[in-house]
């Protein structure tokens, strides 16, 4: 006990220094660990209603954020690591802020996104009672190999859960890991009707096993499928259509076929979590109110006009957010960074198309990679009018050149920090990590 107020102090401390200068999510963590190496499980031992852990490549951001403000609309307490600080050490940053000297987290419930590798760093200090595992598919590489290393992490994840998982029915990696969770643990899946089935290859790329056997299993009475009614308005369905639960209609303040799936998974874990005391109502007013996570579709005011903040990381996530805004007629600007959180190899840019782009071209590219980016977009044809690395310099000639236009800006993570940082300063935004609930 004593070491762990130790390490609560001397975590405080760090976090109020590195708030201070403006960045270091993870240093007040370190630090804390060092004091305390259990200082994990002893800050969550006493959280009675469970430990949540989200993973998977794509979504874990904006599934945790959807699936914490409907268990909250519920009225529980639930913590979470708001800012996407998704490694182990983010998790221990974020609970600061919140513990007491005693260094035990007075909530009902913790709802954690994790990093695919972290995610079993965590449990080898703290089991969670349920995953929700979202999808499988190449990023970076250069940190995690093979796309079937990145499933085998996210199984063992599965292996590791006590209580209850989640997971996707219509990516293989991941319903097949049906196998791999221990006898009495529950399984719930999400997905999508059978009526959008053809729209699956847009949010996922293809599974490249040419000679696998493996049959997903029938959704039951407890799994979630989404079923949307136009772009924009859609439902959740639990069971048969005439007879089961449904949440919805409704409407998202994120757009696109991704965003509802996060929504459907979201809501699917919650409904588990919740058993009988899941209320459909709740769940969509909660699920309506929830704005986009910083950088994933973010919308900030410049002038009177929309500038969007799009965060793009692995082929597939750069291929949603084209099929989701990039056909739409706005300036455009493009920064690429190569920083060890945005991946060191950037080649996957080739396996993205950019033929959206092409008709009204991009207006500036900028970061570490500029001039990669915009090579890139030549082979497809897209003209570029500006390169500039300098992402500062970039923002202001985008913005000056554009004043009184829709903009868009695609970035990677920590590009997209960077601009966010500056446009925090000039137009007030939140901090990251501090949007309304």
């Amino acid at each position: 006990m004593l070491r762990t107020t130790a390490a609560v102090v001397a975590g405080k401390a760090a976090r109020a220094a590195s708030r201070l200068r403006g960045g270091g999510s993870a240093l007040p963590g370190l630090v804390a660990e060092k004091v305390d190496p259990g200082f994990l499980s002893h800050a969550l031992a006493d959280v009675p209603r469970g430990i949540v852990v989200v993973s998977g490549t794509n979504g874990k951001t904006t599934t945790t954020k959807m699936l914490v403000a409907v268990l909250r609309a519920h009225g529980l307490g639930v913590f979470t690591n708001p800012t996407g600080s998704n490694f182990t050490r983010g998790v221990i940053s974020s609970m600061l802020g919140e513990l007491p000297m005693g260094g035990r987290l007075k909530a009902d419930m913790a709802v954690l996104e994790l990093d695919e590798a972290h995610a079993l760093k965590f449990a080898a200090a703290v089991r969670p009672t349920h995953a929700l595992l979202l999808n499988v598919a190449r990023d970076q590489l250069d940190r995690f190999a093979e796309i079937d290393h990145t499933a085998q992490l996210l199984a063992s994840l599965a292996e590791q859960t006590t209580t209850g998982v989640v997971l996707n029915i219509d990516d293989s990696f991941i319903s097949r890991i049906r196998d791999r969770v221990a006898d009495g643990v529950a399984v719930r899946y999400f997905g999508v009707d059978a009526s959008i089935a053809d729209r699956l290859p847009e949010i996922q790329e293809q599974d490249v096993r040419f000679d696998d056997d493996f049959v997903p299993p029938k959704p039951g009475a407890d799994d979630g499928l989404l079923k949307p009614s136009d772009e924009r308005t859609f439902e959740v369905l639990f069971g048969e259509p005439a007879s089961g639960q449904h949440v919805g209609p409704l409407e998202l303040q994120q757009r696109g076929l991704a965003a509802m799936i996060n929504a459907t998974a979201a809501t699917t874990a919650a409904r588990m979590l919740l058993g009988d005391d899941f209320d459909p109502t709740r769940a969509e007013v909660a699920l309506r109110a929830v704005t986009p996570p910083f950088g994933r579709g973010e919308v900030v005011m410049v002038d009177g006009q929309p500038l969007e903040l799009v965060l793009v990381k692995n082929p597939a996530g750069f291929t949603v957010a084209l099929g989701t805004y990039g056909g739409t007629p706005v300036s455009t600007m493009i920064a690429i960074n190569d920083n060890y959180a945005d991946g060191r190899d950037v080649s996957w840019l080739y396996d993205v198309s950019f033929e959206s782009l092409r008709e009204h071209g991009v207006a500036m590219t900028s970061g570490v990679r500029a001039y990669d980016m915009a090579l890139r977009l030549q082979y497809d044809d897209v003209a570029v009018d500006a390169i500039e690395p300098d992402l500062e310099k970039a923002l202001d000639a985008f913005l000056a050149a554009h004043h009184g236009q829709p903009m868009r800006i695609f970035c990677t993570y920590t590009a997209m920090m960077s601009l966010r940082r500056v446009l925090a300063a000039r137009y007030d935004l939140p901090d990251i990590g501090e949007e309304a609930s």
